[in-house]
């Protein structure tokens, strides 16, 4: 199992060149179950919505028909997850990468990422 950040998400999803070789290979291993977070739907709406991701119209107007498209899972938040996330004592401010790491902590699975800042937070990375 492994959570995907937002970025790797769109990454897969437009055949984008800086997906790594490592993570293009697990992403496509069908033994291993992916899941996007719903706070990944929630970030991609939102920067949608306010020009960040001018490029991700497409995605953003049904993120979850592309989550199932990609024939990953969907992860809701718990309420464990908003919790961790809140409380969690991390200089880092961004609220969907802290959602992320709290739902990688708790759901004791690795977050693929490049985002350097998550690094502080007490999980396990792919690269």
């Amino acid at each position: 199992m492994i959570l995907l950040d937002t970025h790797i998400f769109l990454w897969w999803l437009f055949d984008d060149p800086q997906l790594s070789d490592n993570l293009h290979r697990k992403i496509r291993d069908m033994d291993i179950t992916i899941f996007i977070s719903a706070a990944s739907v929630w970030e991609i709406s939102t920067k949608y919505r306010i020009g960040k991701l001018p490029q991700a119209g497409t995605v953003a107007a049904d993120v979850p028909k592309w989550i199932v498209k990609a024939g990953f899972q969907p992860m809701a938040i718990k309420p464990e997850h908003a919790q961790m996330a809140g409380m969690w004592e991390m200089p880092h401010k961004d609220p969907f990468d802290r959602m992320l790491a709290a739902q990688s902590r708790i759901e004791k699975m690795p977050l693929a990422t490049i985002d350097k800042m998550l690094e502080a937070f007490p999980i396990d990375l792919i690269h």
